[in-house]
């Protein structure tokens, strides 16, 4: 009995836990955000991947230059006239992307991509290529075997088989960089954080959050997206203070009213915040077949006639019973859905319907279509 009754205490316990709504959880500054300057670059070079088995690019043109380029690194070079057949090789594009502060001697992954008639890079490799930044210096170097994730098959009377993209690969760490890119920090004076939306709420929290724990007027709003952070000392002291400031937490503000649509694939997102004034939704479906069929018909017997061809052709129209949806004044979003729900709209339609509620005006909400 004793056992039972503790049992039932346990269980009221536990299913308190699960019932009481916990606090709205906090977010850190650094997911809100980041440092103006500290970023990613992107790198892109243009190289030679040999080794191919008979699925290179054939005799390209840009594809024998970089071939002549390759090899006259070696002291090496073609006669005039001469173009090789070059199915072994392929001319490629390759990308990757810098991180912040990134120190020459560490690695990058890049991404292989061939430009030409290669129908596959699987068994390649990558040879010596740099790779430029968009202010065209070079920042790192790139070489190594190609993993392919793909798989491309011709056979003899012309069919073919293909998995994935075998014409596109990655190398691990295949790239090395040669060149620090300057961010700025170190000298600047004041730093610039930019949230990823634009929320004047959320700005003025950040600045207010870092004034508060750190030091009163460290830190300035200076629009809705930008937050001004006053700096001094040396990096050690820059980057201690970035520390402190990233892992800061405020209380997010609640997001504007939106409906997202998707119009291709009938895709409907909208949060909690959406609300729709007085209205009335309908929906109909109005089908339309026409159905077509042939008939021999022969000519009588010991006539001249000739056997034809007559075409019968029959039209059907079918309405479904139209069904009305009431929708209450400043109706939340779950009684939107319940009230879209009860008409049994696709999602095709519902898209029409959210078009149709915002331009009569009765929902309170900006709508994206993408």
């Amino acid at each position: 009995m004793n056992r039972f009754v503790l049992f039932r205490l346990c269980l009221i316990l536990l299913m308190g836990m699960i019932l009481v709504p916990s606090p709205a959880t906090a977010a850190r500054i650094k997911d809100m955000g980041q440092i103006e300057g500290i970023r990613t670059n992107q790198l892109t070079g243009y190289g030679l991947v040999v080794g191919l088995a008979g699925t290179g690019d054939d005799s390209l043109d840009y594809s024998t230059l970089g071939m002549r380029g390759t090899i006259s690194r070696f002291g090496l070079s073609l006669p005039p006239g001469v173009n090789p057949s070059l199915k072994n090789a392929a001319a490629v594009l390759i990308t990757a992307e810098l991180p912040p502060f990134a120190k020459p001697g560490q690695r990058l992954d890049i991404t292989v991509s061939a430009i030409g008639k290669a129908k596959s890079l699987r068994g390649g490799t990558l040879v010596l290529a740099p790779l430029y930044g968009a202010d065209g210096q070079i920042y790192a170097m790139a070489q190594g075997n190609l993993a392919i994730g793909g798989l491309g098959v011709d056979a003899a009377d012309g069919s073919k088989l293909t998995v994935n993209v075998p014409s596109s690969g990655r190398i691990a760490g295949g790239a090395t960089v040669e060149r620090a890119v300057n961010n700025g920090l170190a000298s600047a004076s004041e730093l610039m954080f930019n949230l990823h939306q634009f929320d004047v709420t959320n700005a003025q929290r950040v600045a207010d959050s870092i004034n508060r724990s750190i030091a009163p007027g460290l830190a300035r709003m200076v629009d809705g997206t930008s937050i001004a952070i006053q700096v001094s000392g040396d990096s050690d002291t820059r980057m201690r203070l970035l520390s402190r400031i990233e892992n800061l937490e405020i209380q997010r503000a609640e997001p504007p009213a939106r409906v997202v649509v998707n119009a291709r694939t009938g895709t409907v997102v909208i949060n909690g915040k959406v609300q729709v004034g007085a209205a009335a939704i309908t929906q109909g479906k109005l089908t339309v077949s026409i159905k077509e069929s042939e008939t021999i018909v022969q000519p009588a017997p010991f006539s001249r006639g000739e056997t034809a061809v007559e075409r019968d052709s029959s039209i059907a129209v079918d309405e479904a019973r139209a069904q009305v949806a009431l929708v209450k004044p400043t109706a939340s979003l779950a009684e939107l859905v319940d009230a879209i729900n009860r008409l049994g709209v696709p999602p095709g339609d519902l898209v029409a319907i959210l078009e149709a509620l915002h331009q009569a005006g009765a929902l309170t909400a900006e709508l994206v279509v993408i």
